[in-house]
């Protein structure tokens, strides 16, 4: 049920987020392109503002479609935060929280929702669930399947011919106990010796 609610909630956050995002890179392309987003990160203060002006058109644009898709959401969650972190140092942190006041509370809020589907992921509803969730499935299933153990065979299937033709080993000889040596060394006669010499 938990899980069933974190997938669902997942899939809110990241179309809603990926729909923030692409409206803001949407309008970055159509208010001048890289050459105005450039110019703007420069007038504010931000260092290599054309990598940098770059950098947020891609990670907006091409990381919403991917956060609404589900894919690749570990890494994209990542971009789109140091994205937002870059813009909170560079531009909002001086501002003040409220948006109203150039405030950081949009990126603060985008970031941390980036940070938090980076950590826990997409969910289930997910382009990364469907490729890359099977793709472990399989492999925690070989991992946890049982070591193969070959069967033990028949000790009577597996005797020579030759030692089961063999007979049984022959009983021991038994000998009839000899009387003890008397003390000169001389075994006493038994008690019937005279009986049979006459």
């Amino acid at each position: 049920m938990r899980r069933s609610l974190y997938d669902l909630a997942a899939l809110i956050a990241r179309i809603v987020l990926g729909v923030i995002l692409i409206a803001h890179g949407w309008q970055k392309i159509r208010n001048g392109g890289l050459d105005g987003t450039a110019a703007m990160f420069a007038s504010t203060g931000v260092p290599m503002p054309r990598i940098s002006a770059g950098f947020a058109m891609a990670v907006e644009l091409g990381g919403g479609i991917l956060l609404i898709l589900g894919l690749l959401t570990p890494l994209v969650g990542l971009l789109i935060a140091v994205d937002m972190i870059g813009a909170f140092i560079f531009v909002h942190s001086r501002k003040g929280v409220f948006i109203s006041e150039g405030g950081f509370e949009l990126v603060g809020a985008l970031g941390s929702a980036a940070l938090l589907l980076a950590a826990a992921g997409a969910g289930r509803i997910s382009l990364d669930h469907l490729i890359f969730g099977r793709r472990r499935q399989r492999r925690r299933d070989r991992e946890n399947a049982p070591a193969y153990v070959p069967p033990i065979e028949d000790e009577s299937a597996t005797r020579s011919p030759q030692s089961a033709a063999q007979p049984p080993p022959a009983a021991a000889v038994t000998t009839q106990p000899q009387p003890p040596i008397g003390p000169e060394g001389t075994r006493p006669e038994p008690p019937d010796a005279g009986r049979r010499s006459r």
